[in-house]
Formats: C-alpha cells, structure tokens, sequence
C-alpha cells in the first residue's frame, strides 16, 4: 500500500459511512456526463451553433478526464484518497457556479473541462480506499461493495438525461451547471464526516517520487491523439506525429527512472489489465455513441422534446440497475460480458431500422437493450480490475480505466459528429449504428478469446 495510507481501522467494515461518501463523490463524473445530453440543442440554439460545435461541451469534459485521471490517480496513491477527493469536489461546487454565468460557448466548454479534472476524484479514490479497506480486513472487496459502485453510475447515467429534461423544462439549461453546487457540497460534507483521514505529513515525502517528466510526456501524447480523434484531417494529421515522438519519449523515460508515472514493466507482464482496457472503452464507444447521438436525433429529426427525449431513454436506468445487480451475483465475467455485448450490438442493429415513422415502443426498446450492455459492462471490467491491478497502484490504474471508458466516450462523440454532420438525420443515424455494430463484434471476440476472464 502506498505511503498514503489511511489512519482508520478495518473493524468499521463496508458499510454505509463508508460507502456514502464514495457513492456521492464517485457519481459526480457520470452525472456530468450525461445531464449535457438533452442541452446540446438548446445551448446550440442560444449561441447559434450546431452539433459539430456543441460536441465540443462533451468531448471537452472527457478529454480533460481522459488525460487526468491517471494523474489524479496516481496523487491518490502518494498523498491520500481523502484529501484528493475533498480537491475534487470543491472544484466541481466552483465550476457549477461558473456555468450559470453562461458568456458564451467557449466559456461553457472551459466550465465542462473544469468538471472533467474536478470529477476525476471520484472513481480511483473509491477503489483505493476499498481495496486498502479489503487488506485491512484480510479479504476481497466484497462484490456487493462493488456493485453498489456501478449501480450508482448507471442509475446517474441513465437518469441523467432524464433529470436533464425536467431541470431545462423548469429553470432553463443553466440549471445543469447550477446542479453541481449541491451536488458538489454534499460530496464534501459526506467526506468530512465519514472518511477515515490519510495518513499525517509522511505523505508528503513522497514529492520526490513524483515523475513529472513523464507526467508531461503523457499528456502531450495522449493530448495530441485525442485532438487528432476528435477531428481527423489532414491538415490536423501532424498531431499524429506528435503523438508518436512523446509516446515514444514517454516510453524511454518511463523505462529509466526509478519512480515512474506509469510502471509500464507492469503492464507488459499483466495482459489482463490492457484487455480490460480496451473492453471498457469498446463498450462505453457504443454506450456513449447511444447517449448522445440518439437524443439528438430523437430531438432533431423525430421532434421530440428535451423532456420526452430524456424520457425515452428512461428505462435504461431500471434495467441497468437490475442488470448491475445481478452481474455482482454468482460466478464467472466471460459469459456476463458476452452478454453485454451481444446485447449493446443487438440494439445497434435495430437502429439500421429506425426512422422517424418508427414507434414509441420500438425506441424504448432500444433503450431496454442498451440498459442491460450498460449495467453489465462495469461491474464485470470493475470486478475483473480489482483481481489484476497490484494494491498498491490501485488508484492510478483505477484512472486508467477511467481513461479508457472517456476514450471510448471520445471516440464516440468524432463518430456522432463524423455521421450526422450539422443535422441528426436518420441517414446519419444508420450510419453510425454500422459504426456501432463494428465495435460490438470486436469486442464480442475480444471476450471470447480472452482465457483470463475463465480463471
């Protein structure tokens, strides 16, 4: 365990003083991520901009997440859970206060980069403290612990754009901003109360630990690709090579010091860990791609409200709370994953038959099939994870994962904006879903050829 320990006994168990706070702090990313679904249209109403400029408002959140969640991470692992979480989400109170100001959409994506390095907190601080809980004990995480975990995500995520409809019909978009005031205090004080503290100034001896050559190198690299992603073109092609050169940099440093930011030694002997990378961020492409690019052709070409919008996507959340639930029951991830993504490739595939004439109940339908591909989806990367991941890295491998779930949410806002141009058309609708379709194949034979997930 790092030096960044935690001073409170295991006798205090998993319960609910300890899973409070993590839940609070812990749902702050999703909830962000998704309450900005149904306000694209009216934001790009008010600032007279289309849906390749309001993409910007979610890719700005996850590529600031993507780059930093290692980082915050890794500060979780030298100075202490607590205290990082605490950073968090304070910054997430003052960037909600930031967004009612509303200046112009440039302002509105730096208040949405803000929340992404403010909400990183959450996630690798939560699974520090229940893996060092675990060892305290002298047992595993408990699944239920887990599972609580992922079923507040989902349920955030889900009921996000739901929450967003009813919050833009009563106060008008601003209000999705104003959320995280409450929502960022409640965190804190949860915190305060309920979190064991870290470990006293000892701590701190760990600043000469700090890689921050490697920490630069890694940003760069994944700062230059990210913005490749988001906009491939030909002119924009030397960020590719940009990319290489301080991937490849990064490498050579992170091989010769003696503390590295990413002990890639590790990684190149745990294949496991970098396939359940790549799984979380094939699934959540196809999750995010649904959150996203279905509301807005739900709002754009079958007319929907932001309420009735949200409101499609609604059953999501019930189905992917029972699917949650029942991922964390019995044995085995393989045929849990299987399923996931069998089933986000089934609903990508009834897309190829949606129109604007298509019924009410086919499109809740669709959303049914996407709630269990979500509630599944983490809670098996996130059970497989905590076997595969050494203790004491645990926070920085944490905000990898992360990292590749906001990859994925990248990737799948360049293919929204790739398919439907300045309108969301049914066309463009079809489109991405053989996009989608792709995704779900590779990683249905990514799962079924991965013999770690049998043991």
């Amino acid at each position: 365990m790092s030096t960044a320990t935690l001073t409170a006994p295991a006798k205090t168990g998993f319960g609910p003083k300890l899973m409070t706070p993590l839940v609070a702090s812990a749902l702050l990313n999703p909830i962000n991520s998704t309450l900005i679904a149904v306000a694209l249209v009216p934001i790009g109403h008010t600032f007279g901009a289309g849906p390749a400029h309001t993409a910007w408002l979610i890719s700005a959140l996850y590529l600031a997440t993507a780059i930093c969640q290692p980082l915050t991470g890794l500060l979780v692992d030298r100075y202490g859970a607590r205290r990082v979480l605490l950073a968090g989400a304070t910054m997430v109170m003052v960037a909600g206060a930031g967004g009612m100001l509303a200046l112009s959409l440039e302002w509105l994506i730096g208040v949405r980069v803000l929340l992404g390095i403010g909400t990183c907190a959450g996630f690798p601080a939560a699974m520090s403290i229940l893996r060092y809980r675990a060892e305290q004990a002298s047992t595993g995480v408990p699944r239920r612990s887990l599972a609580t975990l992922s079923i507040a995500a989902q349920t955030t995520m889900t009921i996000g754009p739901t929450l967003g409809g009813v919050l833009i019909g009563l106060f008008g978009w601003p209000a999705i901003f104003a959320v995280n005031v409450p929502l960022g205090g409640v965190a804190v004080l949860f915190a305060l109360l309920w979190l064991p503290k870290d470990a006293p100034a000892r701590a701190r001896s760990r600043l000469s630990g700090v890689d921050p050559v490697g920490m630069l190198l890694f940003t760069v690299a994944l700062l230059s690709l990210l913005l490749f992603v988001m906009h491939p073109a030909v002119g924009s092609s030397y960020l590719l090579g940009v990319a290489a050169l301080t991937g490849v940099a990064f490498v050579w440093v992170e091989l010769r010091v003696r503390t590295p930011f990413l002990d890639l030694r590790m990684f190149r002997a745990n294949g496991p860990i970098l396939r359940t990378y790549l799984r979380q961020f094939l699934a959540f492409l196809i999750i995010y791609a649904i959150m996203f690019g279905f509301v807005q052709w739900l709002e754009q070409s079958r007319g929907l409200s932001e309420s009735a919008a949200g409101a499609i996507l609604l059953p999501m959340s019930g189905i992917a709370i029972l699917a949650a639930a029942a991922g964390a029951r019995g044995r085995g991830i393989r045929w849990k994953v299987l399923v996931s993504a069998a089933a986000l490739g089934s609903g990508a595939g009834l897309l190829l038959f949606t129109d604007t004439g298509s019924p009410i109940v086919l499109l809740v339908g669709l959303a049914l099939l996407f709630g269990v591909g979500q509630g599944l989806t983490s809670i098996t990367n996130q059970t497989a994870l905590q076997a595969q991941a050494p203790a004491g890295q645990m926070g920085t491998i944490s905000g990898l994962f992360r990292t590749a779930q906001y990859l994925g949410a990248i990737t799948a806002s360049t293919l929204i904006a790739l398919s439907y141009g300045q309108h969301a058309s049914s066309a463009g609708l079809h489109h991405l879903a053989w996009l989608l379709i792709g995704a779900s194949l590779l990683l249905v034979l990514l799962t079924a050829l991965d013999r770690a997930l049998s043991s």
